[in-house]
């Protein structure tokens, strides 16, 4: 786990600049505090940050070259397959030099050029550079759990882990992304490749580039689901399958050269990824997590502390306050590079930190919804079907995945939910699928109310409702809970990774996530919806096949909530709702010009719970102040 950055001049006749590689590179040295180390020759620069945790020694110095110098590397992330595949390097009579999974990588692509990303089961990001060809290759995860972003600018390819290494390139203008903010106020996460930085891109998960001189970017999808259903294999099949994966995910995971722990958030996911792992140890492994003493609704840490109890574990806890939300709030949005997709980012950053105290790398449940279909709102859209195919009398038809007499067990699971139902059914029902999801996330109706929406609209014509449209009714998929997850995985789920990859490496801590194993992936996809969906069932066959890993009163729970912040009840007193009242209604809020003229104090009052305007104001605003503003450099130097 680490920092990449580094330029490739197109005119191969200018010389890359060491003194600018490595000032990009100081920007991200939270990354990789541990070693750093720079490769510059003709029109590349390559910088590397490290963060040592699989071979510790001077030999997993980065960039790293293969045995002729041919090929240099530059790798941020693990691959947990590395010691398997290392074995099949060496038998193709590869000298090794180290025992890290960089090494591996390097040669499995001097051996196969792109066609090693098939193999390589991990998080990643990494460049390799090929002295003879002069070719710049880069790659990305499947889920993006890695970051990696590009640009072109001053006739010079600009590479990063995180944008502001990019910024750190001479004198880099900074400007807003109009149809990325127009996603961000309609959703608050972009879609696609777009950043709020105009002209910075991000490579997609699953995706992998060239570029050389006096060429341009060429990109190649090498990975992405394939939601073919499998009729042939029965449900106790699966459940096998599954559970076999999901022990050998934790297994490989756990590899590493330096103390391991797990987040515990009192969760299904996090609690079975934390079980596993303990009882795969032969010592008690750490485990980390948060809540707020506000009130008990906001605190889940004793469901955490039944998991820590029963599998003895080293168990420690962190309550953040009002006063660090103010506190630390503008570093994290530096820390983000762009405005976060929820408040999950402050008591997560705090269980990191706590973690980075004890540990170097740490396990979380994080994926597990979006693969298995955990989330409330697929129940809402199924219960909506349900109205709808009972009136249209083709209830019992192969494409309802749930009965009226299937679902009403699950219903309680929408107890709480009542008002987020009244707003969904406010204005009819029945609308096409992708314009019924799309109200269940969206965000925009309400914020435009505070927001001048000729910012975007008025500047490109651009729509986000109909990208969401176009990306949610893509390929031939005929499943909605399998068209729900898989819009979930392309947009929610890289959003909740930056966070989790951000709030992480700001306290130079590797965060895993067993769950998003490529396999596991692979494997729900190709499940029957009845399967894997049966009854309208949140994880219908993840829980069944933990049922015998997690306490009773966890796998029984029907109020978890994620991680919520009382960020209800903190704007209504101080210093959180001075701090929101005087960042929004700021001068250098007026003077950014998007915000309308309304009462910040009417906005601040009327916020209904967990609703999310005031959020979105608030981290859109300190984006701006940090990057347009320019503050993001006082941050820098610190």
């Amino acid at each position: 786990m680490c920092g990449i950055c580094g330029i490739l001049h197109l005119d191969s006749t200018r010389t890359a600049e060491h003194n600018v590689v490595e000032r990009m590179a100081d920007v991200i040295r939270h990354r990789g505090p541990d070693d750093e180390g720079y490769y510059v020759d003709g029109p590349v620069g390559l910088a590397h940050k490290r963060l040592s945790i699989i071979d510790l020694s001077e030999a997993g110095h980065q960039p790293m070259t293969n045995e002729d110098g041919r090929y240099w590397i530059i790798f941020n992330g693990e691959i947990y397959n590395y010691q398997e595949l290392r074995q099949q390097v060496i038998q193709r009579g590869h000298k090794m030099r180290s025992n890290s999974d960089t090494e591996v990588i390097l040669h499995l692509y001097e051996d196969e050029g792109a066609k090693c990303l098939a193999k390589l089961n991990g998080m990643f990001s990494f460049v390799i550079w090929d002295t003879k060809e002069q070719t710049l290759f880069a790659a990305r995860d499947r889920f993006g759990v890695k970051p990696f972003y590009y640009s072109l600018y001053d006739n010079t390819f600009l590479f990063g882990s995180e944008i502001k290494a990019l910024l750190a390139y001479g004198e880099f203008p900074v400007a807003i992304h109009y149809d990325a903010l127009a996603d961000y106020l309609a959703l608050q996460f972009t879609l696609g490749k777009k950043t709020l930085f105009d002209g910075v891109q991000k490579l997609l998960p699953g995706y992998c580039l060239t570029i050389k001189p006096g060429q341009s970017v060429q990109l190649q999808k090498y990975w992405g689901l394939d939601f073919h259903i499998d009729t042939d294999h029965t449900e106790n099949y699966f459940e096998h399958q599954l559970l076999r994966l999901l022990e050998d995910s934790v297994r490989i995971q756990l590899r590493a050269d330096v103390p391991v722990g797990a987040h515990l958030s009192g969760g299904l996911d996090s609690s079975t990824v934390a079980a596993l792992a303990s009882s795969l140890l032969d010592s008690p492994i750490h485990t980390f997590s948060g809540g707020f003493k506000d009130d008990a609704r906001y605190d889940e840490t004793h469901h955490a502390r039944l998991v820590a109890d029963l599998h003895h574990t080293l168990h420690h806890e962190v309550y953040p306050t009002d006063r660090d939300f103010v506190d630390i709030l503008p570093r994290l949005i530096y820390h983000m590079d762009e405005p976060a997709a929820g408040p999950g980012l402050f008591p997560q950053y705090y269980v990191s930190k706590l973690a980075s105290e004890n540990v170097k790398v740490v396990l979380g449940g994080q994926g597990g919804d979006e693969i298995f279909g955990g989330y409330t709102r697929y129940l809402v859209a199924y219960l909506e079907e349900c109205i709808r195919g009972g009136i249209q009398g083709n209830q019992e038809d192969d494409k309802y995945v749930v009965t009226f007499e299937s679902i009403l067990p699950n219903l309680p699971q929408l107890q709480g939910y009542q008002p987020m139902l009244q707003n969904f059914w406010a204005d009819g029902v029945f609308d096409t699928p992708d314009q019924r999801y799309l109200r269940l996330i969206h965000r925009g109706n309400e914020m435009h109310n505070y927001v001048d929406i000729s910012l975007t609209a008025g500047k490109t014509g651009y729509k986000p409702e109909e990208a969401f449209s176009d990306l949610f009714n893509e390929g031939q998929i005929g499943s909605y809970i399998n068209k729900m997850t898989r819009f979930d995985m392309l947009t929610l789920l890289p959003a909740l990774l930056h966070v989790e990859d951000r709030t992480s490496m700001a306290v130079s801590l590797e965060s895993r996530v067993p769950l998003l194993d490529h396999r596991i992936a692979e494997l729900v996809a190709s499940m029957p919806p009845k399967i894997k969906y049966k009854g309208g069932r949140s994880k219908h066959i993840f829980r069944k096949i933990v049922q015998n890993i997690v306490p009773t009163q966890i796998y029984d729970r029907k109020d978890k909530m994620g991680f919520p912040v009382p960020l209800n009840e903190w704007y209504q007193k101080e210093p959180v709702r001075g701090f929101v009242m005087d960042t929004i209604s700021s001068l250098k809020a007026r003077r950014n010009g998007f915000l309308q003229d309304v009462s910040v104090d009417n906005l601040v009052t009327s916020e209904r719970a967990f609703g999310r305007n005031i959020w979105g104001l608030l981290s859109l605003e300190l984006w701006m102040e940090n990057f347009l503003d320019g503050n993001y450099r006082s941050f820098a130097s610190r």
